[in-house]
């Protein structure tokens, strides 16, 4: 049995860091081994305090959304262009294309905007996925049922993570509502307030290879109130290619976690699961070579940087995970429970079975 199906990891994820010129048709080139057509772009300021700036090509490229706010979809066609055939296009705007400001986009590939509808779960929803990659785009209306009600997701596999977020912005319980394997169908854990908190989003319910829960009970319906919007990234392990986990701090860097994730990293993002705090995202583009790891953070509009950690190179990515070298609470409390996301940019075997060599 190969190791991965997936030797070229380029294929489905990409980073490109660029410099807005504050002008229409700012073409986001990717330089990946494969051309990659995005369908989730998630772009930040790296320079400037400005939003994280989320698109998908499920909810079309006029309609975009903050993971800095608990605010609703906005719609504005003047900031974002174009899903293009390696990359992305931006109009004039401060948050993803202002004139010497430093940027970086995160893209995802799912199925090209092709979507389909989904009757796997009681509640129909639409779904593009792409099974390969262990990703798909699930968009579905709520009914304000408390009990009982999933939504199909077609990956095929079991779901590792879930980020939703109702898209009216109307909702009694506005927000990010994010499952985590890690932490349990009983927890989810949020963006803004960065705070796990017990509650039935996801219906005390594990997923399965083809649903997912949501409702609640009582007001609390936090994925599931009537006739609201929603959206969700669905995501499944895909060995040598991506992993959704946990470690657990030990709150010296001499005894560091190294967590294993079968691949060399491209992205990696990290959350104390214990408490509130921020998600800390790092790549493998803004950095030449471990040592200077800086990072951005999902829940915040801050500037890229590294000097609120105890050290200022905070992780090291491997030829096979990654290595958290600092020692306070952000990502490496003594005891403290921390979850994380990862994409490759190389397996750590290939599927002939050639391995991949340390940076």
């Amino acid at each position: 049995m190969a190791y991965t199906n997936i030797d070229d990891p380029s294929a489905y994820f990409q980073t490109a860091t660029y410099t807005g010129n504050g002008g229409s048709n700012r073409a986001v080139v990717n330089d990946g081994n494969s051309n990659l057509q995005p369908d989730w772009v998630w772009y930040k300021s790296r320079s400037h305090a400005t939003s994280n700036i989320l698109y998908d090509s499920s909810r079309g490229a006029d309609y975009y959304l903050k993971s800095n706010t608990e605010a609703g979809e906005g719609s504005d066609a003047n900031m974002f262009e174009s899903f293009d055939s390696d990359g992305f296009s931006l109009n004039a705007d401060s948050d993803g294309n202002a004139s010497g400001r430093t940027y970086v986009g995160w893209q995802w590939k799912c199925n090209a905007g092709s979507t389909s509808s989904n009757t796997d779960g009681n509640i129909t929803s639409t779904v593009q996925a792409n099974t390969t990659a262990g990703f798909s785009i699930v968009t579905w209306t709520g009914d304000g049922s408390t009990s009982g009600k999933n939504v199909g997701h077609g990956l095929g596999a079991v779901p590792k993570m879930i980020i939703s977020k109702d898209r009216d912005g109307t909702s009694n319980l506005p927000g990010w509502y994010i499952y985590h394997q890690a932490i349990g169908n009983q927890d989810h854990i949020q963006f803004t307030t960065g705070a796990k908190a017990d509650s039935p989003t996801w219906g005390d319910t594990t997923p399965t290879s083809s649903v997912f829960s949501v409702g609640g009970e009582g007001a609390y319906i936090a994925t599931n109130q009537n006739n609201i919007d929603y959206v969700a990234y669905v995501f499944a392990d895909v060995q040598g290619y991506s992993k959704f986990g946990s470690y657990t701090g030990t709150g010296a860097r001499a005894n560091a976690p190294f967590v294993y994730t079968g691949f060399q990293p491209a992205f990696v993002m990290i959350k104390n699961a214990d408490s509130t705090g921020s998600w800390l995202m790092f790549d493998n583009k803004r950095t030449i070579a471990n040592g200077d790891m800086d990072y951005l953070l999902a829940n915040t509009t801050g500037v890229e940087e590294n000097s609120g950690l105890s050290f200022t190179d905070p992780i090291d990515f491997l030829s096979n995970g990654f290595k958290v070298l600092n020692y306070d609470a952000w990502a490496n409390g003594s005891g403290t429970k921390y979850i994380y996301m990862a994409f490759a940019e190389n397996p750590f075997v290939t599927s002939t079975g050639i391995p991949t060599t340390a940076r």
